[in-house]
């Protein structure tokens, strides 16, 4: 092998030890909260009718409750001073004032802010909740990674931002 040779090979090695190095120390921390909401499906350009065929009983006019948890996951380096990715008191503030303050024992098709004229499913909240904690977490040092809404023990909406 000849000199440019061992110089590329030295490059594409230091390369990919520095991204194999990088992705071994990214590490996920998960965040649980918890809140109660009532929320109704329901399209106000379709009959009551096609309303409950759609999305039974999901479409009560007067609106049903759930007890939801909320999974914020975050990914990082840990900070060599601190050994943390994030300071777990800053991400508890951030979930609460920009998300769980909002939705806690409110109505999210009538309360919400960030819901406002959007349809109350556990889909459209994942992304809207997304939204809303991306940048303030970005800005504390962290990634957003995932977000998992459990609206019940046997219905879950994860969604990575994607």
């Amino acid at each position: 092998m000849n000199y440019i040779g061992v110089k590329f090979f030295r490059l594409v090695f230091h390369y990919l030890w520095s991204v194999l190095f990088f992705y071994c120390n990214m590490i996920y921390i998960t965040r649980r909260e918890r809140f109660n909401s009532a929320h109704k499906l329901s399209r106000d350009d379709w009959s009551e009718e096609k309303n409950f065929q759609i999305f039974g009983k999901c479409a009560n006019p007067n609106y049903h409750g759930h007890n939801y948890d909320l999974l914020v996951t975050v990914k990082g380096e840990p900070h060599p001073d601190t050994g943390c990715v994030l300071d777990l008191i800053a991400l508890k503030a951030i979930v609460l004032a920009y998300v769980i303050d909002k939705l806690d024992h409110k109505n999210i098709n009538l309360d919400v802010d960030f819901m406002m004229g959007k349809m109350a499913s556990a889909e459209i909240l994942a992304i809207e909740i997304w939204n809303q904690l991306v940048e303030p977490i970005a800005k504390a040092g962290a990634q957003l990674h995932a977000i998992k809404i459990i609206e019940t023990e046997n219905n879950m909406v994860e969604y990575f931002g994607e």
